[in-house]
């Protein structure tokens, strides 16, 4: 290989290497040849990444803060894709008018600012016809806001990276009648036992170990809010040892 083709190689490889298995798997997820949103941007890696790859032609990206956004513009001008992404400032979909993407991307935040960017403008959000949500924490009140406020979960996946799993949710508007299901699949998504996940094994022995850490530093403790407390974890213990052993 001589050293314009390996600098080339190089180049390439280091472009791909700032996506993580995370953010890989959130690309994935992506339909070809549609016009997306990513939501909370930060560097702009993952709809520059599908630029690249020509699985997409037009990018919204949006994040609430300035700094991220003017790293997302750096990416998008080191890589030439200016002509083909509209960088915007502002709140969650709050950037967005109704239809004017087919997909959103909302990852890296909590569920619960999740649910409240979702409900800031509902007609963007319901007009989506793919939302790719990957919640940091609390992904059991996203799943209870998407159950109770018309929406159809379609997918979800487990991803493993370094030492932590990290969970996809695919859903869309519906306008469904609230769902009434066990809360613990708002714990344990019911696609991933549905499909058996190839990581739903580890997810839920590493839930089952957080629960038995509670209820060991409530060992010793008194009243009745300690005791309700108690209930409610060795009830979600049980529950996730029966879904175990599915």
């Amino acid at each position: 290989m001589n050293k314009n083709k390996n600098y080339t190689f190089i180049r390439e490889r280091m472009k791909y290497l700032k996506l993580t298995d995370r953010l890989l798997k959130i690309a994935s997820l992506v339909d070809k040849d549609k016009k997306i949103a990513d939501i909370g941007t930060d560097h702009g890696y993952i709809p520059v990444y599908l630029l690249n790859k020509n699985i997409i032609n037009y990018a919204i990206l949006g994040d609430i803060n300035k700094g991220p956004l003017e790293n997302a513009k750096k990416e998008v001008v080191r890589n030439n894709l200016s002509d083909k992404v509209d960088l915007r400032l502002g709140s969650g979909i709050e950037v967005l008018k109704p239809n004017e993407v087919d997909q959103i991307i909302i990852a890296g935040m909590g569920g619960v600012l999740i649910n409240d960017i979702l409900k800031a403008n509902e007609p963007v959000a319901h007009s989506a016809e793919k939302l790719i949500l990957q919640p940091m924490q609390s992904p059991e009140e996203l799943r209870k806001f998407l159950y109770k406020n018309g929406y159809e979960i379609l997918d979800e996946y487990l991803v493993r990276e370094e030492h932590r799993l990290y969970e996809i949710i695919v859903c869309r508007y519906r306008d469904l009648e609230p769902s009434q299901i066990d809360s613990i699949y708002y714990e344990v998504g019911q696609k991933l036992i549905e499909k058996n996940d190839p990581l739903i094994k580890d997810f839920i022995e590493n839930k089952i170990r957080i629960n038995k850490n509670i209820l060991n530093k409530l060992e010793g403790k008194e009243g009745s809010v300690v005791e309700e407390r108690k209930a409610i974890v060795s009830k979600k213990i049980e529950d996730l040892n029966s879904l175990l052993s599915r």
